[in-house]
């Protein structure tokens, strides 16, 4: 019997047009499929040749309409929606297998169920009785028109290319959005490097320098915390050797030394015990979280599935800015350190870019600093992930006033969709690479042209003439009263009028 369709998908209003759910929200309305919404989804109305978008819906008309069975409805989710491999897993676990062999039996030739069959054994590791297949082209197991993919790998069993960016141990899967597309097309490492390199060698090295350090105290300020200079500058440092050494669960240990080195008040390495961002109830000290960690007993698994899956689109040629999201966005949903995981996290952005020498040598692009000007879009990003899980993740408070997990979420972490946190990412390096270095560089040439003037009028020691110049950038091209009887008393009032107007003449605009 036909279901009725829902009013909602979560807090997702179905379309009144709407004549059918099809594809993925046919999948989980009909199978009870507790997974977290997709970020889009598809539905059949009346008008019979509708292909448009309204919102998070794709509306297709009645044409395209599948029958009313599960393997329909999965075709037509390959062919219109790619591939959400958490859907899938509970979908296969849902079904009996001879379900699941009838289905593929049936159309053992086809592409579609010669997909099905990879990604069913793929995700459950487990072998359906079925002979190899004879005959068939090759097929792709991701259609590159829908999402990103690795290079291919054959599978003679099914005879698809194996092109998933990622093990079944750890996978998330981005599509290809207008704006994504266009931003892979620029090519922005090429035009990092042809910047750099019509930039004099010490120019590019002093404007590394301000930008490393400011990414090291904004990555700090994006957690609320204000350092001592010594620490910023460490953990700067730190930042600047990203992509030097492998990634292991040793390194990741190492860095949350770094990044903390008081450990008396906390439990270094991967957790033992339950996480969670949010806040306690002021009476009772009951947990109030909006994002809960990685159960502890499944993040030597999560993080070992995400380091072997990092290398693995290294190797595969998935673009560098697509690799360090996939790398630093499951690794801060997976919080497996009781602190430091927003440092590292931002860290592995770089060491990703590093790595794969996205980065022009010796520069790094100063992430964080986008990212704190953006904070309010970095946290929605953020939630547009977790939020969608919370409701599916069984807890109970602790004594201590953590959170204890009952239910079994490990999927929960190692599949999903990356589009808008690549989305928002790609937007941080293109800012850096077409605003932030050049700014800076900029900004050093009009400060030694004032450097340069400053030398040329006065005998002044070097330490002078840069407090001087600082003086001048705080009051905005204006010299204080206060200055000019402390420390600079000795400039005449025609000096200072001069010095005040040649800063406002270099750095008018």
């Amino acid at each position: 019997m036909k279901q009725p369709n829902p009013s909602h998908f979560d807090d997702l209003i179905v379309p009144t047009s709407c004549l059918a759910l099809a594809g993925y929200a046919w999948l989980i309305h009909h199978h009870g499929l507790k997974v977290p919404t997709p970020d889009r989804l598809c539905a059949i109305v009346a008008a019979k040749n509708t292909n448009k978008n309204e919102g998070r819906w794709h509306l297709l008309g009645s044409r395209y309409q599948p029958k009313e069975d599960w393997f329909s409805h999965l075709v037509f989710a390959l062919k219109y929606e790619g591939i959400d491999l958490l859907t899938l897993k509970s979908l296969f676990s849902k079904l009996s297998q001879q379900q699941v062999i009838s289905k593929i039996s049936n159309e053992i030739t086809g592409s579609y169920s010669r997909r099905i069959w990879f990604l069913y054994e793929w995700l459950l590791e487990k072998k359906l009785p079925i002979d190899d297949a004879k005959s068939g082209g090759y097929v792709n197991v991701i259609d590159e028109g829908l999402q990103f993919a690795c290079n291919p790998k054959r599978e003679k069993r099914q005879r698809v290319n194996n092109n998933l960016p990622g093990t079944s141990q750890c996978c998330f899967l981005i599509r290809k959005t207008p704006l994504l597309i266009d931003w892979v097309d620029q090519n922005l490492a090429q035009k990092a490097l042809e910047q750099t390199g019509q930039i004099h060698p010490d120019l590019i090295s002093r404007a590394a320098a301000f930008l490393l350090l400011a990414d090291s105290k904004a990555s700090y300020t994006i957690e609320g915390e204000q350092p001592p200079h010594s620490r910023i500058e460490r953990w700067g440092k730190i930042i600047g050797t990203a992509g030097e050494t492998p990634l292991s669960v040793e390194e990741i240990e190492r860095l949350q030394d770094e990044v903390i080195p008081d450990s008396r008040f906390i439990f270094k390495g991967l957790r033992a015990e339950g996480g969670f961002i949010g806040s306690h109830d002021r009476l009772t000290n009951h947990p109030l979280p909006e994002h809960i960690s990685a159960k502890p007993d499944d993040l030597l698994t999560l993080i070992e599935g995400l380091l072997t899956t990092y290398d693995y689109c290294k190797q595969g040629g998935l673009h560098p800015i697509l690799t360090a999201t996939v790398l630093a966005f499951a690794f801060v949903f997976i919080h497996p350190l009781e602190d430091g995981n927003g440092r590292i996290h931002r860290y592995l952005i770089h060491h990703a870019l590093a790595e794969q020498n996205f980065s022009p040598s010796g520069l790094i692009f100063p992430v964080s600093a986008v990212i704190l000007e953006r904070i309010s879009e970095y946290k929605t990003t953020l939630e547009q992930f977790t939020q969608r899980r919370m409701a599916l993740i069984e807890w109970q408070p602790t004594d201590t006033g953590n959170v204890h997990v009952t239910n079994d979420t490990i999927d929960l972490y190692r599949y999903g969709d990356f589009t808008a946190q690549a989305e928002f990412l790609f937007d941080c390096v293109k800012t850096t690479i077409e605003k932030v270095l050049p700014d800076e560089v900029d900004y050093l040439k009009r400060y030694d042209e004032l450097w340069r003037y400053i030398g040329t009028q006065f005998d002044m020691p070097q330490k002078k003439a840069s407090l001087l110049i600082n003086f001048l950038q705080q009051g905005k091209g204006k010299l204080s009263q206060r200055a000019k009887q402390k420390e600079f008393e000795a400039l005449t009032n025609r000096e200072v009028r001069a010095l005040e107007s040649k800063f406002k003449e270099i750095f008018k605009s």
